[in-house]
């Protein structure tokens, strides 16, 4: 799954494209120009695991508060910008980290060459965000056609000696955005941003999310992602890292396993599974933690796990590698294997 055919793209500190890194972003929902509430989600989204960071930019009021927020943050700052260029000039001269423009929304190329003038003096890379709800000339759809609106987009940034350029193809049809993510490495050298737009809830989103992102990467396509959800902008990370995860493209992420219980379950295995999974999103450490339901396969088939739980009427046992090492009381399962976890 090699992704490191694209050209390299400088995104604050960070580079995107050029190697097998894949970035996890998330949107924060705060009014942008409060920016206590930005920074405080923002920080929130940091501590999540998030690594590149966008805002809103609705008006004068949201670009002219953008150093600020970037004064007390400590990831790559983008500003989300649609038709006023004034306000992409502000959000650069503020310091931030990239752009997100498209340049089909501003009319007027000297309008547009002023913003790519700015970003050139500041090595500031410019993302075209191409939507299946917004084709160029009212297009349908259709994957072959947001090509042609990227290639629209594109032109006129490369027509400008401008090359420090992120690509996203987003669709709201799963099929759609993965032929057009397919076909977009086929046809641009730059970076891609991958997301299903519009996805759902935390439910049926990261479903979406994980099926359409994943093929992708699976692919060895994508230098950064964004899983698109109806929620707080938290759960967008943290299905963002269980997708990489499970592609084997981040470390330091722990993993739970656990069975789906049957008839034989005799101690309250899900509540010690969901506190479990709760626990271990902020520890960032590669391990493997299994929640079994009984001790007649529970060991064994957990066995790659490097610390376990399989219980019985009240009690449990505690195994490591398969192997059994203790048993604990019901009410203790908990408090002994967060013990565990700090301590590997």
């Amino acid at each position: 799954m090699k992704r490191d055919q694209t050209r390299p793209v400088k995104v604050g500190n960070l580079i995107m494209g050029g190697n097998n890194h894949v970035y996890i972003q998330s949107m924060t929902n705060t009014k942008t120009s409060d920016v206590e509430a930005t920074v405080n989600q923002i920080k929130r989204l940091e501590k999540a695991g998030c690594e590149i960071v966008r805002v809103a930019v609705l008006n004068q009021k949201d670009a002219t508060v953008l150093d600020l927020i970037k004064q007390q943050i400590k990831i790559p700052l983008v500003a989300d910008i649609h038709f006023n260029y004034r306000l992409a000039l502000e959000a650069i001269k503020r310091g931030v980290d990239k752009i997100r423009l498209n340049p089909g929304n501003i009319n007027d190329v000297a309008k547009v060459k002023e913003v790519v003038e700015a970003c050139k003096a500041k090595q500031i890379p410019i993302r075209i965000g191409v939507n299946s709800g917004s084709m160029k000339d009212d297009l349908p759809p259709t994957p072959e056609n947001m090509i042609k609106t990227a290639k629209y987009h594109v032109d006129i940034l490369e027509s400008l000696d401008f090359h420090d350029i992120v690509l996203s193809l987003k669709a709201t049809d799963m099929n759609t955005m993965i032929e057009a993510y397919r076909l977009a490495s086929q046809t641009f050298p730059y970076p891609l941003h991958l997301g299903v737009t519009e996805a759902g809830t935390a439910f049926s989103g990261s479903i979406k999310s994980a099926m359409g992102i994943g093929i992708v990467l699976h692919e060895g396509l994508g230098s950064t992602i964004r899983v698109s959800l109806t929620d707080v902008p938290e759960l967008e990370i943290r299905a963002a890292k269980e997708i990489l995860k499970n592609l084997n493209l981040i470390s330091d992420v722990p993993t739970l396993i656990s069975c789906p219980t049957c008839g034989r379950l005799q101690y309250d295995m899900v509540d010690i599974a969901k506190r479990l999974e709760n626990y271990l999103l902020e520890v960032k450490k590669d391990i493997t933690v299994a929640v079994m339901g009984c001790r007649v396969n529970g060991p064994g088939e957990a066995k790659h796990a490097d610390i376990g739980v399989a219980g019985g009427k009240g009690e449990a046992v505690i195994f490591k590698k398969g192997k059994i090492i203790t048993k604990v009381k019901e009410d203790q399962v908990y408090d002994v294997l967060t013990k565990m976890i700090d301590e590997f």
